[in-house]
This record gives C-alpha cells, structure tokens and sequence, in this order.
C-alpha cells in the first residue's frame, strides 16, 4: 500500500495523540538504478531529498544525482531534477545537511577511475535553496581535501590486525592466507599519501551540534574501516578524527549522548556474525573506541540513528544477517546502550520474490514527524501491480505509530 493518508492530513495532525503513518513513491518506478537516498527539513517546511541515478554504480559513467522536493502541505514530490553531474563520471553516495546558518551542503563522491578506492570527495553549497521547484542555485562548491598523517599510519599498523585476529584464528588456512595479504596490502596503503588522502566516501547524513563542530562520517572501501571529518570553521576547513579501525566498519552514522558522548553505529562489512557495529568518543570525535557488535542484525548494508526530541533514538536498517528484504525501526531507551522495542516498515515473509528497501535516511522535522527515504525495489507482488523497476520510497511516521507499533526485543 503506497498511501495511508494524505500528507496534507498527516502534517495537520503531526501533534494528534493518534499513530499515523503515509507512504509514497517520490518518483515511479525506474528502470534504472535509483539508489543511496538522503531526506532533509528545509526551514519553511518543505522537504528536499537526493540519491543517485544511473546505468549501475561506480562502473557507470552516466551516474548523477538527482533530487526532489515535497512542498510543505502538498501530497506529491516534484519531477526529479539534477543536483550534480560530473561529465564522463560516476557521481555516488550523496548527503545533505542544512547548518547552523541555514546553509545547504551537498556532499558527495565522484569516482575516477571507477573503483570506489579513487573517490574524490565533494562539495555544493546554497543560500538560495528553499524554490517551488528545482534545483538550488549552489554559490559555493569544491573539493573536501582531507590529510590524514602520521596518526592514521600508526592506528592502522597498530590495530587492524588485531581487529581481524577473532576470524583469522577460526579461519581456514586458504582464508588465513588471503586476510594475511589483504592485511599486507592496507597496512602498506596507510603510509602511502594518495591511498590514504583519496576513497572517502560520505552515506549517513552529516551532523551539526550546538557548539558548532560540523560532523561529516565517511568510509573508505579500500580500507575497509571509518574515519569522522569535521569542521569548526562552519567547513572553510576540515580535519580528521583518529581511524575508527575494525574488520569492516563502515558508513558510520551519528548521534550525541547528554554527557556529550559520541556514539557512531556501523554497518557490518566484516566476518560473521553479521551485526550492526558502535564507537564511542568521549573527546568530541577526535578518537575513538575499537568498535564492537551491537545485538542487531545487519546483513552489510546501510544504518542511521537519529536522536527524538522525546530523547529516544531510533536506529533504521536491514534486520537481518544475509538480505536486504525487512526494514525495520530498533527504539532505545537510554541512548543507544540497550535496545527495548522494534517494529518494520518493510517485511517480506510470504512466498514469492522479494524485494529489497534499503539505505534509508531518517529525520525528525520541526513538526515532530519522522520522515524516511529508502531505496525501494519492490517484490514479485508489488511489481505485478505497478511493473518492473526501483524508486525511492518515502514514509511518514509520528511517535504514536511508533509507540502503537513497536513490540518488544525477543
């Protein structure tokens, strides 16, 4: 069902003490991949969203992004538009964030030489974004040009083989072999300027507290682990933390704890078990714990948290160990430390094709509605109903349907 209620009918009713829920497609659905999708608040209301379009990934030349709008109060987002476009390249994984001086920044890597490891980070920026329809008029932009030094050698060489030594001991000797000369090869990059300058890649949304410093995680495919840029300069320059070493921790997302806590979720691209991974920063993101699984299930795909105003936090991804085919939302209590309640937005259970929802991004707005994008392939079913393709999907939720929805953790 892609329509519960009108948004219209939902925005007006955002603090009704009932549960309430819409879903849309922001676009119909596409024959080509649509992915990789990011949701922010604009100040007056409306909502602006991105993802990538293409023939494939970072194999595809043709790959831009593209976003869309949703007026405040209307039902339907606006026809796609393009947000960037780099000629003859790939341009992938996109983010946004509207800062503290109402700014919006549009990050995103453009791959060189197809290979996820030649990511070149990105940048747009706009004061002149909030239209009826299109794009922003972006009025600055560049290249996000990161250095990290001697500290990032020394973290890989002093921890990325012991973060791989639980697999390695229970590994085959062919497997212990190959981890042995994967190990080799990044240890070797980590002292090697342009390897460890290039592939950071943005996924989760960037982040921006009350003090000032503007957050933006990132990943690299080559290593295979995280690492936090940020700025105090409202992002005329930036740093990098201390590399977030584990066996596959990656596309970090965000949150703070009242003590001032940083905590970042992972998705899980390392060795079983297959489980959503956390960090934690106690110096303001400059280093960090070694990460460690979570009780979640995470099959290698996208995480985010977001923070209520309730103060609950809310963790959005793929609860399960091999497939992308449930979605779900993890509610927490007592900041992200234990998790009580769950409940789906997407669960495939019956026989048949099904499909994939993945990569979401989750807001809270002004009005106290959650928004969610996901990319959304539908199953056999659906695709019988409205035809071959993917689209972006968005949800709508308020607290109450979360409240009336979420059962407690087995």
């Amino acid at each position: 069902m892609l329509s519960i209620l009108p948004l219209a009918t939902a925005i007006a009713s955002a603090a009704a003490a009932g549960p309430l829920r819409t879903d849309r497609l922001i676009f119909p659905l596409n024959p080509q991949h649509n992915h990789a999708s990011c949701i922010v608040a604009l100040p007056h209301g409306d909502l602006l969203a991105c993802w990538y379009r293409g023939s494939g990934e970072r194999t595809a030349d043709d790959v831009a992004i593209l976003g869309s709008r949703l007026r405040k109060g209307r039902t339907r987002w606006t026809e796609p538009f393009v947000l960037a476009n780099t000629p003859g390249f790939p341009d992938c994984n996109p983010c946004m964030i509207v800062d503290r001086k109402s700014v919006l920044w549009l990050f995103w890597p453009v791959i060189l030489n197809n290979e996820w490891e030649s990511a070149l980070l990105r940048y747009q920026t706009s004061s002149d974004y909030q239209r009826g329809a299109g794009a922003p008029r972006w009025t600055g932009g560049g290249v996000v040009l990161l250095k990290p030094g001697q500290e990032f050698t020394d973290g890989v060489q002093a921890n990325l083989a012991k973060s791989w030594q639980p697999f390695a001991a229970k590994a085959s000797p062919a497997d212990q072999a190959k981890l042995k000369e994967y190990l080799t090869d990044r240890t070797r990059a980590a002292g090697d300027k342009l390897r460890m300058r290039l592939g950071w890649m943005p996924r989760p949304r960037p982040v921006q507290f009350n003090d000032g410093r503007l957050f933006l995680p990132l990943y690299s495919d080559l290593f295979d682990f995280s690492l936090i840029a940020f700025s105090d300069d409202d992002g005329r320059t930036w740093r990098v933390s201390a590399p977030i070493v584990g066996p596959g921790n990656v596309q970090p997302s965000l949150a703070r704890r009242k003590d001032g806590t940083l905590v970042a979720f992972f998705r899980d691209n390392g060795p079983p078990p297959q489980r959503v991974l956390i960090s934690e920063s106690i110096d303001h993101g400059l280093t960090w714990t070694r990460p460690e699984d979570t009780v979640l299930p995470d099959p290698g795909a996208g995480v985010e948290i977001v923070v209520l105003r309730s103060g609950k936090w809310v963790l959005i991804n793929n609860d399960t160990e091999s497939e992308r085919d449930s979605l779900a939302l993890t509610v927490s209590d007592d900041e992200g430390r234990t998790w009580s309640r769950k409940c789906h937005l997407e669960h495939d259970v019956d026989p048949g094709e099904h499909g994939s929802y993945s990569y979401p991004s989750i807001i809270q707005a002004s009005d106290g509605l959650i928004h969610i994008t996901y990319t959304y392939t539908p199953n056999g079913a659906t695709r019988t109903k409205l035809g071959p393709g993917k689209s972006i999907k968005h949800v709508t939720i308020n607290e109450a349907w979360l409240a009336a929805n979420a059962a407690p953790l087995r």
